[in-house]
């Protein structure tokens, strides 16, 4: 036996980050709606225990039992909540107790009745000695039972037994775990339980038209004043009696038409290019750093990270980061003003900024990207109703302006001044009227096509998460990995299950790991920190390991051997709602020392309790089991393993007798 050195397994990573923990809202699946009826309990109870929270489904079930719910399938459960990851040796007398009262209510067992036989299994060959050459046959009626009741026993009751029967029982319960630990295709599904519930996409409203007062009042009066003005003018031309300067009169007319046409078009196309070019414009000063833990700072991070891993092919990656700026920096303030105010988590919104940054990529390799230049530039009808329509205009002119002049000088030449002025002012404000109400339809059919692209890429994004893995089968895939790092531990340590008086786990989370549960359900993390404590008679094998929930890898960081009576106090420091430390203390060394629960107030919803779910965490987690195991070793040291067994046996005499009496 080594001599125990103590180590802080916290050591240089002392404070565990945990990432805001992600809940699952959309799902009522440790939901019963208020005065459910046994049944609906017992069947959230067996949720809870695929979730192996043992001590609540085991109070859900005999919450069933005690309102008269009580068939084979409920009793076969019933002895599964009750013995789960224990050996008879480790019940406490209150459970040996009810554990005895369940076997002498039982009734008569129907071999018709498929539940029936599972209990048989349990109660005759599980609670009753076992003999080296009874093995094969007890393991062969466990294999011929339904899958449920298989999985039920391997799954939870694998520590029941001693002797050969505990190793067969062991190797197939490994065996099982090693294939259910990558069932379901959990390397490609695992992530998504930690990814929240992606938000709804927007995009901001359309500006409505915003015409000045003044612009309505300069084309209406100038329209008039213009009008007046060529009346005036067409009456002086009309007392020389020539018929040219209205000829003249006419053409200007029609000059100036088309040019206001193609002017208006011109005047709307440079605007609206001007607006396009200043979205794409690199920035010209640098902005002002958000807040740290804010929205807008974690928008900064999206868009800086996934600019920075879809760099279009063959592109520099410092020339597009250079070229995109402008892009990235009004995409950014596009989602920070659409999203900021609803106090919605950044990663619910990853999706839309990956697909903002992958258009602009597509568009990039494309070559689309400033299509715009192509889109709004000046047509050649415009520039021909443009220019002919000045030329026509000025023509005119020298047709009726020497007419006028000679006609009547004075009045004439006011008349002209007075056409000139009003057709230039309402001229001016109709091109911003006319541009202002084009950019109201652009501006709604860009929406359109972006809302229509958002959605389509919103609804691609829930198809992808639609698999999302349920908190049962992450249950599943965290024990199956428990027991194969037990099974490699025992094997580092060349033991047999049957030198192992009890194994035991304290869960922890990873520094910068991710989290996630359903409601009223147990925290998940992405990344854990174990402690295997394995009890045999010469003393305790620790195991600390990392294990990365996501890729199923694990690391060994520490192993520490030590005796019982090195053990000189365990205990859990803090509230369970805001923090608490596990601590165990040993004789010649420094405390080993874990954080095991994080405060998670602001993921709590409406109907839940922070008590209750951090219960259930530590539930999920074993950490009453390993607790009771270790506080007995601390009290008593060697002793306790002893006084346990010597206690145990005389319980166990009973049940035997109890047991008997059933088999008679």
């Amino acid at each position: 036996m080594t001599t125990p050195t103590a180590t802080n397994v916290a050591q240089g990573d002392a404070h565990v980050d945990v990432q805001a923990g992600v809940v699952h809202g959309d799902i009522n699946f440790y939901r019963v709606p208020p005065g459910s009826s046994p049944e609906e309990e017992f069947i959230l109870a067996l949720k809870y225990l695929d979730g192996r929270v043992r001590d609540q489904a085991r109070t859900l079930i005999e919450k069933a039992v005690a309102r008269g719910y009580v068939t084979t399938e409920v009793q076969f459960y019933r002895l599964i909540a009750l013995l789960s990851g224990r050996t008879l040796r480790q019940l406490s007398d209150e459970e040996l107790d009810h554990l005895t009262a369940i076997c002498a209510g039982m009734p008569h067992l129907d071999d018709h009745d498929e539940w029936a036989a599972g209990l048989k299994v349990i109660i005759h060959h599980l609670l009753a000695p076992v003999s080296a050459a009874e093995t094969e046959l007890v393991v062969k009626e466990i294999d011929a039972l339904n899958q449920r009741q298989r999985e039920g026993i391997y799954g939870h009751l694998e520590a029941l037994l001693d002797g050969a029967m505990q190793e067969k029982l062991w190797r197939k319960s490994v065996a099982l775990a090693d294939l259910q630990r990558t069932a379901g295709d959990r390397y490609n599904r695992v992530w998504k339980f930690f990814h929240p519930t992606p938000a709804q996409p927007r995009t901001l409203p359309v500006q409505p038209a915003s015409v000045p007062l003044g612009d309505r009042l300069r084309v209406g009066a100038g329209a008039a004043m213009f009008a007046l003005a060529v009346v005036q003018v067409i009456l002086l031309v009309a007392a020389r009696g020539a018929i040219d300067p209205f000829l003249g009169l006419f053409a200007g007319l029609i000059g100036l038409g088309a040019f206001c046409v193609g002017g208006a078009d011109r005047y709307y196309r440079g605007t609206r290019l001007r607006a396009k070019e200043a979205q794409i414009r690199p920035p010209q000063q640098r902005r002002r750093e958000a807040p740290p833990r804010g929205f807008a700072r974690n928008m900064d991070r999206l868009f800086d990270r996934y600019f920075g891993q879809y760099v279009p092919e063959g592109t520099d990656r410092t020339y597009w980061r250079t070229q995109t700026a402008g892009i990235e920096r009004y995409l950014r303030d596009e989602v920070v003003e659409l999203y900021r105010e609803q106090r919605i988590d950044a990663e619910r919104i990853a999706w839309l900024v990956r697909h903002l940054v992958g258009r602009v990529r597509s568009q990039w390799e494309r070559d689309t990207l400033t299509a715009h230049r192509q889109l709004l530039r000046v047509p050649a009808r415009t520039k021909a109703l443009y220019s002919g329509g000045i030329a026509l205009l000025a023509a005119g002119s020298l047709w009726v302006v020497p007419a006028v002049m000679a006609s009547a000088p004075l009045s004439g030449t006011g008349w002209l001044l007075l056409a000139v002025a009003s057709a230039v002012s309402a001229v001016r404000s109709s091109f911003r009227i006319v541009a202002e109400r084009r950019r109201v339809a652009d501006d709604q059919a860009e929406r359109d096509d972006k809302d229509t692209a958002r959605w389509a890429a919103y609804h691609r994004w829930c198809h992808k998460l639609s698999d999302k893995p349920s908190d049962t089968e992450m249950a599943a895939w965290l024990e199956s990995d428990r027991k194969v790092l037990v099974d490699q531990a025992m094997q580092q340590y060349r033991l047999h299950p049957s030198h192992v008086i009890a194994h035991a786990f304290i869960e922890a989370p990873a520094p910068s790991c991710k989290k996630a549960r359903y409601p009223q359900g147990p925290w998940r993390y992405s990344r854990y920190r174990l402690l295997l404590f394995l009890l045999t008679d010469d003393g305790v094998r620790q195991v600390n390991i990392d294990l990365d929930f996501r890729t199923v890898a694990s690391c060994t960081t520490q192993r520490l051997n030590y005796r019982f009576d090195a053990v000189a106090a365990v205990r859990i420091d803090g509230i369970a709602t805001q923090q608490q430390t596990f601590e165990l203390t040993l004789f010649n060394g420094e405390p080993i020392s874990i954080r095991v629960s994080e405060p998670d107030n602001d993921a709590l919803q409406q109907d839940e309790n922070a008590t209750k779910i951090a219960e259930l965490s530590l539930d999920a987690a074993g950490l009453s089991h390993t607790l009771h195991v270790l506080e007995g070793v601390a009290a008593e040291g060697k002793e306790w393993v002893k006084h346990r067994r010597h206690r145990a046996d005389k319980r166990l005499a009973n049940l035997a007798s109890t047991i008997r009496g059933l088999l008679d």
